[in-house]
């Protein structure tokens, strides 16, 4: 599968995970300008065809989100986002059936002063912005307060792990999407915390050291 597509159809998978409900799915997509318009509309191909109902059903791909306010507040942040220039290409509007359902939605040229760029979407709506550099793309994806996890998608996984060393998070995952493991360290920087869970040293974060001085 070519690279652009992977990175679109994870992108969608890691994006409408829970509804979108989850600390380390992907919310702001940072996509060079040669391949922009491609990546957008694999996307959208990708999150279009996800079935939203039910969540007890086993067909059911995006289920709803956990209470009214949640759903009226994720409304809120992608209006406010629209009137300041965003493009909506996908969903966007609160689902009508019983139940905090929200469609899977994709938001094109995000910018700083949108809250789609500022602030944390918790629900199934991807951020899309563009970029024409790697310098452009890293100063893009280190201006959050935000520092859990990260991926970079590439054809080149040798220069991409080199860029993932000046991105300010806790994970950052070379062409996969960022998942929790219990043989790897798990937390953030920033405002998503300090510490780490899991592997040795999470482990290390629940014990008590005790020191023993002797003369």
């Amino acid at each position: 599968m070519p690279i652009l597509t992977e990175a679109a159809a994870q992108g969608a998978r890691s994006r409408c995970l829970n509804a979108g409900q989850s600390c380390i799915a992907a919310k702001r997509f940072i996509v060079f300008d040669e391949v922009y318009g491609e990546f957008l509309g694999l996307l959208k191909q990708a999150m279009a065809v996800l079935k939203v109902g039910d969540p007890l059903l086993e067909t059911t791909q995006v289920g709803p989100m956990a209470r009214g306010d949640l759903r009226q507040e994720l409304h809120a942040q992608i209006q406010e986002s629209l009137a300041a220039g965003a493009e909506l290409i996908l969903g966007g509007q609160p689902l009508p059936q019983a139940g905090y359902y929200y469609p899977p939605t994709i938001l094109a040229g995000v910018a700083p002063g949108m809250p789609a760029y500022d602030q944390e979407l918790f629900g199934p709506v991807a951020a899309v912005i563009r970029v024409f550099d790697e310098a452009q793309a890293l100063a893009v994806a280190n201006d959050t307060p935000f520092g859990l996890g990260a991926s970079i998608w590439s054809g080149d996984s040798q220069r991409a792990e080199a860029l993932a060393a000046e991105i300010e998070a806790g994970a950052v995952f070379v062409n996969g999407m960022v998942k929790s493991d219990p043989r790897l360290p798990f937390g953030g920087i920033k405002e998503s915390g300090y510490g780490r869970e899991l592997a040795d040293y999470g482990i290390r974060e629940f014990v008590n050291v005790q020191t023993v001085w002797v003369r």
